[in-house]
């Protein structure tokens, strides 16, 4: 799998199909993450249009915030193993639903990712799931941070 932001914007330019609305949505593997990525295949089916899965790996872990000893080596290649076991949970609903699907994982914040992401696909829409986070509360969680945008509708799916 390639991280490398120059090769995602080719690889969705040569997934991307003339006159198929694209939706993207963002998961993390979480039930609430696949509860969106359902919600969104099934408005992809009704729309005719097509998936691009959003996976947003974080640049830094807590530890290093906390002064903690981190292995990076190990961490950076724990990263890579999650998004290709994303990837492949993926790759395999969107199959059984029956939709077209392009998947890209890329570091950085969430809500620019989505949001970069979005206007280079010319996204119809974004769709994430609710944050079951308790600090989101207090911080803000993704689908909020994303609604104060003005760059796509977005949909947060509530199980």
């Amino acid at each position: 799998m390639n991280y490398d932001a120059e090769a995602r914007r080719a690889q969705l330019s040569q997934n991307q199909a003339a006159g198929l609305p694209a939706i993207v949505v963002g998961i993390d593997g979480s039930a609430t993450g696949w509860d969106a990525f359902a919600w969104a295949a099934g408005e992809a089916l009704r729309t005719h249009g097509r998936l691009v899965a959003v996976y947003v790996m974080p640049y830094s872990e807590p530890a290093v915030a906390l002064g903690v000893p981190y292995d990076y080596v190990g961490a950076e290649n724990t990263r890579h193993e999650i998004a290709d076991e994303i990837e492949a949970a993926a790759v395999g609903r969107a199959r059984d639903a029956g939709v077209p699907l392009s998947f890209v994982s890329e570091y950085g914040d969430a809500t620019a990712t989505l949001t970069d992401i979005a206007r280079s696909v010319d996204a119809h829409l974004i769709v994430v799931g609710r944050s079951a986070k308790i600090w989101h509360r207090l911080t803000g969680s993704l689908g909020h941070r994303l609604t104060c945008r003005k760059d796509a509708p977005v949909v947060v799916v509530v199980p």
